[in-house]
């Protein structure tokens, strides 16, 4: 008589991890009102901020990439996107995209011999220098303080209705190869939480102007705002996955150690650098004429 094979469980769900919800919750306290005052200031420090963001996904580019020879992967992604940054803060955003093509047409150049694949250098500033120009495009638009305000409580909303109502409800998957962790139920929350972000963000100038006189009205109306805010929040998370297949390519479960609770910097941006291009689309729409 054959031998029955014993019955197998599936593991039992995670519980929600409230120790690393604190940590997050403590580098968000640090972090957040520091980004936020280089935003609505606009000028030197915005610019250093995202500088020093740069180098430092540069960093962990060239760690993650290129572990040989991180440093001069390194070197030559963050030397190519600032080119275009500091090019594009002067106004000339043409000659910006161009000095992108050209910068990762060196970092792969640069990256020859020292790197497995060189085309992984090139890729670095493709990936980096367009959201980091758009950050700076947009800042530099009419009201773009509100609107840069808007991309980063939106980005922000969808990461933390993700993580919250995803690690709450759990649930169904929503791409296990190369996320085991996210689930549709996050998936859903994220947008929901985004939408609110940015229609929040829409009706605070209106909600301000009796004890700020001179505040103007957001030139942009609440379905716009609403429309923007589901965009994205589909970009965070089609860019928090593109991450996490990246990562499974270069074997490597976190992109570095800067913050607390969240490992690197480009898991804290990761969503934030594929929002940010969509943003500035939306604000182009809305220059001709969209949403007002």
């Amino acid at each position: 008589m054959a031998r029955s094979l014993p019955m197998t469980s599936s593991p039992p769900a995670k519980r929600f991890d409230w120790s690393n919800l604190g940590l997050r919750v403590a580098s968000a306290v640090v972090l957040v009102p520091a980004v936020l005052a280089a935003v609505w200031f606009g000028g030197w420090p915005y610019l250093v901020l995202i500088a020093i963001g740069v180098a430092l996904l540069a960093i962990e580019w060239g760690g993650m990439t290129a572990p040989g020879a991180p440093t001069r992967v390194a070197a030559a992604v963050a030397a190519a996107v600032l080119v275009a940054v500091f090019v594009g803060y002067r106004g000339d955003f043409p000659w910006a995209w161009g000095a992108i093509a050209i910068g990762a047409a060196a970092a792969a150049i640069i990256a020859r011999g020292v790197a497995e694949r060189p085309a992984d250098a090139a890729y670095g500033v493709l990936y980096i220098a367009p959201a980091a120009l758009c950050l700076v495009w947009l800042r530099s638009t009419n009201q773009g303080a509100w609107w840069t305000v808007m991309l980063f409580a939106a980005t922000w909303g969808a990461d933390i209705g993700a993580y919250a109502v995803g690690s709450t409800l759990k649930g169904p998957k929503l791409w296990p190869r190369f996320s085991p962790n996210k689930t549709w139920s996050g998936f859903i929350g994220g947008l929901l939480a985004a939408t609110l972000a940015a229609v929040g963000v829409e009706t605070l100038p209106d909600l301000l102007q009796g004890v700020w006189a001179n505040l103007r009205p957001f030139q942009l109306n609440i379905w716009a705002a609403a429309v923007i805010g589901f965009a994205i929040g589909l970009a965070t998370m089609a860019g928090d996955l593109w991450e996490s297949a990246i990562k499974r390519r270069f074997g490597v479960k976190d992109s570095g150690d800067l913050i607390p609770g969240h490992g690197g910097l480009l898991d804290r941006v990761d969503g934030l650098m594929f929002a940010v291009v969509v943003m500035a689309a939306l604000r182009l729409a809305n220059h001709w004429g969209w949403g007002h």
